[in-house]
């Protein structure tokens, strides 16, 4: 049954511990996407609140420069929120007050859904599942120490979907002290396919008084919709649905406002939101150029879709070796 609610919502408000945001859709924290080119091509197609890529709590401790490097921002790029990869709790809290020093983050959030093979081999992200004191103990230490509100990223299971070992690990991170949860509706064992498990996210939603997110297949307006409507959720986390497609925010924003549909983009718009987000990986990248100009072909890729001739745009660009040759054969598209 559903306990008492004490967190404030109104509208499009809600609040994470002490933070107070304008906004119930987030960018999801994802490795190897969410850098700060791409959270800012998505704010200026609606988004308003975002985080960072997952960060491993050892590397941030270590200081290793490409893990900090991940950490880069400009006043635009606000509000934003940090995840935190790791198992050992004194570690965890190393990292966050490193994180801390290093960016202005809104709350910091624990990593316990990473379905990767060697992650889980180490005991961590959705390896906590199958430990859930060992992740109590690191919401507890962060939440007592780090002084910033903890959330917690999550699976509805390991292997297969367990309605009851849910709903005693979302209460359980509670009563630890969490600010948050956000729960993917896939269990570590489908990775990112099959089908999301609404009744699940719906129960553990039912079994919390602090807001829980909803991620899992929202790559359109209709389904975003769909998850608010099935789970009741108070949120939800766009994770692959904005990649090529950073209008999926502002769909999402009108359609539940006014239930409209925005028209598709067209190939000129996509090319034009492509080279913005090519110039902002130019401005802001501070990877060797071989790796640059990939991230710009994989950017390329994402963007070049949906209209007629897609596939073969796609083929025409993939041998371009830098910045200048990428702009002038999407020019000849």
């Amino acid at each position: 049954m559903r306990r008492r609610r004490f967190f404030v919502e109104s509208g499009d408000m809600i609040k994470i511990g002490d933070k107070v945001f304008n906004t119930r859709v987030f960018l999801a924290p994802l490795a190897g996407c969410s850098d700060l080119p791409f959270r800012l091509i998505c704010r200026e197609q609606g988004l308003q609140m975002a985080f960072f890529e997952m960060l491993s709590s050892d590397a941030l401790v270590r200081k290793r420069k490409k893990t900090l490097s991940m950490l880069k921002s400009v006043p635009g790029d606000r509000p934003v929120a940090g995840q935190l990869l790791g198992s050992d709790p004194h570690l965890m809290l190393d990292a966050a007050m490193k994180m801390k020093e290093r960016a202005e983050v809104e709350f910091i959030d624990i990593n316990a859904a990473c379905p990767v093979r060697k992650v889980v081999n180490n005991g961590q992200g959705a390896a906590l599942f199958k430990t859930p004191e060992k992740l109590f103990s690191i919401i507890k230490i962060l939440a007592l120490k780090a002084g910033i509100p903890v959330t917690v990223k999550l699976r509805t299971g390991f292997d297969k979907s367990d309605t009851k070992a849910l709903v005693n690990m979302v209460m359980g991170c509670e009563d630890a002290g969490l600010s948050a949860v956000f729960l993917h509706g896939r269990t570590r064992a489908q990775m990112y396919g099959g089908g999301v498990d609404y009744s699940a996210i719906k129960t553990a939603k039912e079994n919390l008084n602090i807001p829980l997110f909803a991620s899992g297949n929202i790559l359109s307006a209709t389904l975003a919709k769909k998850m608010f409507d099935e789970t009741g959720c108070d949120g939800i986390i766009v994770a692959r649905g904005a990649m090529g497609n950073p209008w999926i925010f502002k769909d999402i924003n009108g359609f539940l406002k006014n239930g409209k549909l925005s028209p598709s983009p067209d190939k000129k718009q996509r090319i034009a939101v492509l080279k913005r987000h090519l110039s902002y990986i130019r401005k802001y990248s501070e990877l060797p150029p071989s790796t640059v100009i990939g991230l710009m072909r994989k950017a390329a890729l994402w963007y070049l879709k949906d209209f007629a001739g897609a596939s073969s745009a796609r083929g025409k660009v993939t041998p371009a070796q830098s910045y200048e040759e990428l702009l002038t054969l999407l020019d000849k598209l």
